[in-house]
């Protein structure tokens, strides 16, 4: 019995599926089993009966539908897709889901340190910057980072976004303070910066002790 974990990629004919699936042919143990998209004429349900994960880079009114597909059928699922109602995969069994709001490892460093140095500043804001093929706003990123500075200070900062050609995806937190300011920025310069997060979640997905899991801090960090 091979031990090979077989991956198929939901949106694989989007700019952030077709690297995924570069990302998933290129890494050890994983299998490309197929490519889920309307462009290609493959449906969802086409790619599930070979897949022990789906990950899913579609659109925000497809993903919930895509997901609860997937448990239906038995099959883990790594969302990157962003601005969904999360809410309507909790409690649902048959296979475990994660969600990534941002998958590069230096954005989710980047939202620790804020969320620490929240604690310390008098004052946050957030600017999140993207391409302007992005349909949601604020970005998941933003808005996972603000929960997180909330549930450490109690107050939710503001969330500023940007849309414009030639940006990828960036955020910073700008804090400050008695006379001074810190600013915490991240930058993804390229789609291939989220692979290595991606390729981590595929990996982890299946023994994951709780589902949905929101955010790759839980699978970087023990605490």
């Amino acid at each position: 019995m091979s031990s090979e974990i077989r991956v198929a990629v939901a949106g694989a004919a989007g700019r952030m599926g077709a690297t995924v699936c570069a990302a998933v042919e290129a890494a050890d143990g994983l299998v490309l089993t197929g490519r889920a998209d309307p462009a290609l004429d493959t449906p969802l349900s086409a790619v599930l009966p070979d897949a022990d994960i789906v990950v899913d880079f579609t659109r925000p009114d497809q993903v919930v539908q895509n997901a609860l597909e997937c448990l239906e059928a038995g099959v883990h699922v790594v969302i990157g897709t962003s601005g969904f109602d999360l809410s309507a995969l909790e409690g649902k069994t048959g296979a475990n889901v994660f969600f990534g709001p941002n998958f590069a490892i230096g954005a989710v460093l980047m939202m620790r340190f804020a969320t620490e140095a929240a604690r310390h500043m008098d004052r946050a804001e957030i600017i999140e910057l993207h391409h302007d093929k992005k349909l949601d706003a604020p970005s998941g990123t933003a808005a996972h980072t603000a929960r997180l500075m909330e549930d450490a200070t109690g107050t939710a900062p503001p969330i500023h976004s940007v849309r414009l050609p030639g940006l990828v995806a960036h955020q910073e937190v700008i804090l400050g303070g008695t006379g001074e300011t810190l600013t915490i920025r991240h930058d993804s310069l390229d789609r291939s910066s989220f692979m290595p997060g991606v390729v981590l979640a595929v990996r982890r997905v299946a023994s994951l002790s709780s589902s949905p899991t929101v955010g790759l801090d839980k699978l970087l960090f023990e605490d």
